[in-house]
C-alpha cells in the first residue's frame, strides 16, 4: 500500500479515535481485538482496537455529557475543544458501533448493563441514520466521557496515501456489557492477553501496525484493568517514517 514514490506533499490526516477496551480476567488483563476485513482500503487484515475516523456530527456540542470537559481532553491531546469534544463523541460511537460496548448511562453516574435494547440504534449509528447526539437524546442516556482516559496520539506515516491522526482512549468493559464481533469491518473478534497478542504477533499469527504492538506492550505490565483509569500519563504525537531499505519497507518509530 505505500507507494514507490511517496507524495511531494502528504496527506492531510484524517482526525480519528480509537479505544484500548480492557477487563479483568482469570489469568490476568484481557484487551478486546479485532481482525480487520482483509480487503479494507486501510490496515487491511490488522489486527486493532475497535475505533474509526471522526464524523462531523460528532462536535455535535447537544451531547448529554459526564465527566472531564472538552478544554480538559483539549489539554491532553493538544487541540482545541472543539475537536476535543468530537474525537471523545467518536471513542463512544465507535466503540459501540464495532464491539456493542456503550459508554453511556441514564444519568452522570450509571452506566447501562445491557445494551440490547439499542441493537436498532447501532446498526442506525451505522448506517449514519442517525447522530451519537440524537441517539443518546432519544433514548435518555448520557456520554460518560468520565469512563474513558487518554492513552496515546498516533500519526499515519508522511509517506502513506491514507493517513490518520488518530487519539487512543483506554476503557474498562462497563459490568454487564459485553463485546462481540458484530461488525462488517472485523472478520473475528477475540478477547486477549496482551501479552499473548504480541507472542502470535512475533509467531506471524497476527498483522500488528506500530500503534497497537507498542499500546499492547504497555498493556502487558499493567496488574488490573481498572489502572488504566488511574494511570497518568502524558500524550504526544508520534509519527513514525517508513524507510525502503532494498525492496522492504521498514517503520522507525522515534
Amino acid at each position: 500500500m505505500v507507494p514507490e514514490v511517496p507524495p511531494a506533499t502528504p496527506v492531510k490526516p484524517r482526525d480519528a479515535a480509537t479505544v484500548l477496551l480492557v477487563r479483568d480476567a482469570a489469568e490476568g488483563v484481557e484487551v478486546f481485538l479485532q481482525r480487520r476485513v482483509a480487503g479494507m482500503a486501510f490496515a487491511g487484515g490488522m489486527t486493532v482496537f475497535p475505533g474509526g475516523g471522526v464524523d462531523r456530527r460528532d462536535a455535535d456540542t447537544g451531547v448529554a455529557w459526564a465527566g472531564p470537559p472538552p478544554s480538559w481532553w483539549a489539554e491532553r491531546f493538544a487541540c482545541s475543544p472543539e475537536l476535543a469534544r468530537a474525537l471523545v463523541c467518536a471513542a463512544v460511537r465507535e466503540t459501540f458501533e464495532e464491539s456493542g460496548v456503550l459508554l453511556a448511562g441514564p444519568s452522570e453516574t450509571t452506566v447501562v448493563a445491557d445494551t440490547a435494547p439499542y441493537a436498532a440504534a447501532r446498526r442506525a449509528l451505522v448506517d449514519r441514520e442517525v447522530s451519537l447526539a440524537g441517539f443518546l437524546a432519544s433514548s435518555g442516556l448520557v456520554l460518560r466521557a468520565d469512563l474513558l482516559r487518554p492513552w496515546a496520539n498516533w500519526v499515519t506515516p508522511a509517506e502513506e496515501p491514507r493517513r490518520y491522526d488518530t487519539r487512543f482512549f483506554a476503557a474498562l468493559l462497563p459490568e454487564g456489557q459485553r463485546a462481540d464481533a458484530v461488525t462488517t469491518e472485523a472478520s473475528d473478534a477475540v478477547w486477549q492477553r496482551p501479552a499473548d497478542a504480541l507472542a502470535d504477533w512475533r509467531a506471524g499469527r497476527r498483522l500488528l501496525l506500530p500503534p497497537t504492538w507498542v499500546a499492547l506492550a504497555e498493556l502487558a505490565e499493567l496488574g488490573a484493568a481498572a489502572e488504566v483509569l488511574v494511570v497518568d500519563r502524558t500524550v504526544e504525537k508520534i509519527i513514525p517514517k517508513l524507510v525502503r531499505e532494498g525492496g522492504a519497507v521498514r517503520v522507525v518509530v522515534p
